[in-house]
């Protein structure tokens, strides 16, 4: 698979899920090929836009043949990461950090969640899914040792900045931050910054205009 040295950018980037998500329907119902025409009537994106995007990645199709869905799936699995396996955390314990530690869509994309921190002593030493609350003066630590890829970030707005810091100094290689602050991506730190409420607005707003 030869990516185009070409910039991907960011919003062919957030589809590449999208299509995962599709694809991987397509195969669990045993579809073995699609076109790009007929994908695009699942995705609400043009032909020409998923021949553009998978053109950044050399391209996955055969004139007159279309997709092949299981190795189109592969590639996109690689291309995600999905095979990688990253091993994730999550600090903050509160009742979205312990929905996420519950959610079964983490270690079916393939994250290994392996620890969760805060700094409530009333939450400390108790079971959220099948991990036990350890003490955020222990994070660091746990990070360096057990070489943790990703930090998911469910923190109050003042504590995210001063824990992310100590977090990539530990050796993270990415954010996916929920706290109500934007962080920045630094060196080779990478965050994907995630605002509950903008869908809701967005949602909102559509209704508002409809409805003028």
């Amino acid at each position: 698979m030869d990516i185009n040295e070409k910039k991907v950018p960011e919003v062919v980037i957030k589809r590449l899920p999208r299509y995962y998500r599709y694809l991987d329907e397509l195969y669990k119902e045993g579809k073995t090929r699609i076109s790009s025409t007929a994908l695009s009537k699942k995705m609400g994106v043009t032909a020409s836009q998923i021949r553009q995007d998978f053109n950044y990645f050399g391209g996955f199709g055969q004139q007159g043949y279309g997709y092949n869905v299981q190795y189109l799936l592969e590639e996109l699995k690689k291309l995600l990461g999905i095979a990688n396996g990253y091993k994730t955390i999550i600090v903050g314990a509160g009742n979205l950090g312990s929905a996420i530690a519950n959610y079964a869509g983490l270690k079916k994309r393939g994250f290994k969640l392996l620890g969760i921190f805060d700094n409530d002593e009333k939450k400390i030493g108790k079971t959220v899914g099948e991990l036990k609350i350890s003490d955020i003066s222990d994070v660091g630590r746990f990070v360096r040792e057990n070489k943790i890829d990703i930090a998911i970030l469910t923190l109050p707005k003042a504590a995210t900045e001063k824990i992310a810091d100590m977090l990539a100094d530990s050796g993270i290689k990415g954010f996916w931050n929920f706290s109500y602050t934007e962080l920045k991506n630094r060196n080779s730190v990478f965050v994907e910054n995630v605002h509950l409420t903008d869908s809701l607005m967005t949602l909102s707003f559509k209704i508002n205009q409809n409805e003028e």
